[in-house]
């Protein structure tokens, strides 16, 4: 990295900006010609799916901004060396590549880098949209009363205003990641935002879907709604493993499965592996990290995978004995399968970029399944609020 480099280059703000409004105005057009016809609630339900959609690819995109070690293409930020794009840093670019031809700034890396902060931009451009149209929707239905109950948001226009703040937020850790040279803790932490970005709209998308449709939710036992919230507490706890795993390099601390390096407890330091606050690949002491360190690091992710397999195995058990959210037990179930096996292959394969980039992918997507799932669904009060299975007769209407 150049030392005469700021960090932080505010010069390229303004284009960086505009260039997010293009993106998101093909979104944006894309929604109004398919829902022309439409009320403006159905076009806000459209976009707020649509958005779901393209955070998604964010996310994997971001998962490959990480593995293909472009997190530093460009040293700076929000531009690349105070320019919007490579183009305008060619000779910064080529010059820091020549000195360091495999290091972290290459023209290929400083491109993947600055198309990851494009589409985030255009992504935080659709969620401004969503919270103005949301509280310009709101108080026309609340000055118009009664007679545009239909036309009023189902949720509450809070929900998208915590949903932008929350992808600002996002933002500030996407600029820390880059001028605190991919912190591990803050690359962890900006990776679990991303998955709670994706939590926020998927929330939403399902709620106006439901109002779309007329649907309510479901009610079910207690057990089970018990079971949804504890199984989604341990997929998010395996989350954040599988993000210290990444941003700490240990993926490959074991080569084989099932047991780690010939022995079923491998020669493990847990006070180096978790130690959160410190730089990549260093100890707080400033002495690198050992290899033991990172071991216990890919270890325990690798443990606590065994407890999440079982629970999710669980939970699609008792959903389809139940008879309620079908759709969501098969989703659990193709994903716990495609996880099962990506997750193996980044192991004996040698983190192959593929499946490490869909390992990710599906995490987000297991996520996105379990908000589906909780927010489609109620605890019943009594036996008989419960939900008639899908082909029986209901119990109470």
């Amino acid at each position: 990295m150049d030392s005469a480099q700021p960090l932080y280059d505010l010069a390229p703000l303004a284009r960086l900006m505009l260039l997010g409004v293009v993106i998101a105005l093909g979104p944006l057009a894309w929604v109004w010609l398919r829902n022309r016809r439409s009320t403006p609630l159905k076009r806000l339900q459209a976009l707020t799916v649509l958005t779901l959609f393209l955070t998604f690819d964010l996310v994997l995109f971001g998962a490959f901004t990480r593995l293909t070690d472009s997190g530093l293409g460009c040293p700076d930020w929000p531009g690349c060396y105070g320019n919007a794009s490579p183009v305008g840093a060619r000779a910064e670019i080529s010059a820091a590549q020549a000195a360091m031809p495999t290091g972290p700034v290459t023209h290929g890396k400083a491109w993947v880098e600055m198309i990851h902060r494009y589409l985030a931009t255009g992504v935080g451009v659709l969620i401004i949209v969503i919270t103005a149209s949301s509280w310009v929707q709101h108080r026309r239905a609340r000055a118009a009363g009664g007679a545009a109950v239909r036309e009023a948001p189902p949720i509450s226009p809070w929900w998208p205003t915590f949903t932008l703040f929350w992808v600002c937020l996002q933002g500030a850790f996407g600029a820390l990641t880059v001028t605190m040279k991919l912190f591990p803790a803050i690359v962890t932490l900006h990776l679990i935002g991303g998955l709670v970005l994706l939590a926020l709209l998927c929330a939403q998308a399902v709620w106006h879907s439901h109002w779309a449709q007329g649907r309510q939710p479901v009610r079910i036992a207690p057990a089970l709604r018990s079971g949804i919230v504890a199984t989604a507490v341990l997929v998010g706890a395996q989350v954040v493993l599988g993000g210290w795993v990444s941003t700490n390099y240990a993926v490959l601390a074991c080569t084989t499965f099932p047991t780690c390096q010939g022995s079923w407890w491998p020669a493990m330091d847990f006070s180096q592996g978790f130690q959160v606050w410190r730089q990549l690949g260093m100890l707080q002491d400033g002495s690198h990290i050992s290899f033991a360190g990172l071991t216990a690091i890919h270890y325990v992710h690798r443990l606590m995978a065994y407890a999440v397999l079982a629970a999710l195995l669980a939970l699609v058990w008792r959903l389809r004995r139940a008879g309620v959210l079908r759709v969501q037990a098969l989703w659990l179930l193709a994903l716990t399968v495609a996880q099962l096996v990506t997750g193996l292959s980044n192991v004996v394969l040698g983190w192959p970029l593929v499946a490490a980039v869909l390992h990710t992918g599906g995490a987000a997507a297991m996520v996105m399944v379990l908000t589906w799932a909780l927010v489609a669904s109620r605890t019943a009060q009594s036996p008989q609020e419960i939900s008639a299975p899908h082909g029986a007769s209901r119990v109470s209407a």
